[in-house]
């Protein structure tokens, strides 16, 4: 095992990356919770700092990728195959979710920084990265268009969910399940109206058939 001191500015980072919330619940996400989470590995204060140049908003990029590769290994661990499409769905979003709510406060912390007008386009970024994380997790592999709607619907059902999540108080989180399951239903019933109003085929006008069936006729 790498020595922390002995770490790239990649692998502290990493490393880092899990021990900060415990530490921004009490500071925030500051440089104070960060000189904390090194001071835990040993490390000092100004190379933790190098790990994240743009201060508060690195820290949270970071620890919210350590939240998605805590979510995959959760997935990993489940019989996918045996699930139906909205059961995967399910089991990413509640498992990524858990992973977050470990520490509450500073989850509500980071995702306030992430709400300020200068930070929403990061915001985005991270949503679509949870999504994608997310569907890979669950065994996806559109390369198409699909791709890009497939996450888009879920970032937002996602973000949808965590707002549920931030608002309740409920034993086990039983609403922001509730609130989940809603939101899937709507979601497979809106693809199931997609389904029955796409065009047939065999209906549209195909300039490759109509030259075959002219070239039929001309034969008879």
């Amino acid at each position: 095992m790498i020595a922390p001191i002995d770490m790239t500015l990649d692998e502290l980072r990493e490393a880092l990356a899990g021990r900060l919330p415990a530490h921004a619940v009490f500071d925030g996400w500051s440089e104070t919770a960060l000189a904390n989470a090194a001071g835990e590995l040993g490390v000092p204060a100004d190379r933790a700092q190098l790990c994240f140049p743009d201060g508060a908003i690195e820290m949270i990029d970071a620890w919210f990728l350590h939240i998605d590769r805590a979510m995959v290994v959760k997935l990993a661990a489940l019989n996918l195959k045996a699930m139906k499409i909205r059961d995967r769905i399910r089991a990413a979003v509640l498992a990524r979710i858990d992973e977050a709510a470990a520490h509450p406060d500073a989850l509500r912390r980071a995702i306030a920084i992430l709400a300020r007008p200068d930070h929403l386009g990061r915001a985005g970024k991270l949503a679509w990265r949870a999504a994608d994380v997310m569907w890979r997790g669950i065994g996806d592999s559109s390369v198409d268009f699909a791709w890009y709607s497939k996450r888009a619907t879920l970032a937002a059902l996602y973000t949808a969910t965590m707002a549920a999540w931030m608002d309740d108080d409920s034993e086990g989180f039983a609403d922001t399940c509730a609130f989940l399951d809603r939101r899937i239903d709507d979601v497979m019933r809106f693809e199931t109206f997609k389904a029955k109003i796409r065009p047939d085929p065999e209906r549209l006008f195909s300039p490759a058939r109509f030259l075959g069936r002219l070239r039929y006729r001309m034969q008879q």
